[in-house]
């Protein structure tokens, strides 16, 4: 199984750049892992809101193939705990999703367009977190669900 995170943006933060670091090193172990970050739209100033989502959609979706499993990390998506979220990364294994994305989109959210591609929504909280923090939060929760699945000690319950 092949996973991929799609992010809109850069991680700014030197600190977030070496935790990111540190867990897509350690992700290697368990997943053919890639990471891809889409530019910021340069004429973001100059568009409407929907204009700039529009225009961030296109360019998640060139990244995107039809077989792919989509799966957009937003806040209207379903809710998991970690555990919960190591169960939904099995199934999708075990269904024979040979690659499956995650996307981070940008501050506004997704376009129309990204919502009707996506196969599944997840929401990693309830609150509210910076893009670039996102990224760093979520490769530790899929590093978390792969120690989960191999009976690791990384993750206490």
């Amino acid at each position: 199984m092949k996973i991929r995170l799609l992010c809109v943006g850069k991680t700014n933060f030197t600190f977030l750049k070496e935790g990111e670091q540190e867990y897509m090193n350690r992700l290697i172990h368990y997943c053919n892992f890639e990471r891809l970050d889409i530019a910021d739209v340069k004429t973001g100033a100059s568009l409407s809101q929907n204009e700039l989502k529009n225009k961030e959609g296109q360019l998640i979706l060139s990244k995107v193939n039809s077989s792919d499993f989509l799966i957009l990390l937003d806040e209207k998506g379903k809710s998991l705990s970690s555990m919960d979220f190591s169960s939904f990364i099995e199934k999708k294994a075990m269904h024979g999703k040979t690659t499956i994305i995650f996307v981070i989109g940008g501050a506004f959210g997704f376009s129309p367009e990204v919502y009707d591609r996506a196969n599944e929504l997840v929401s990693l909280s309830k609150m509210t977190f910076s893009h670039q923090l996102i990224r760093l939060i979520f490769l530790e929760q899929l590093y978390r669900s792969f120690t989960i699945l191999k009976g690791e000690k990384y993750h206490h319950c």
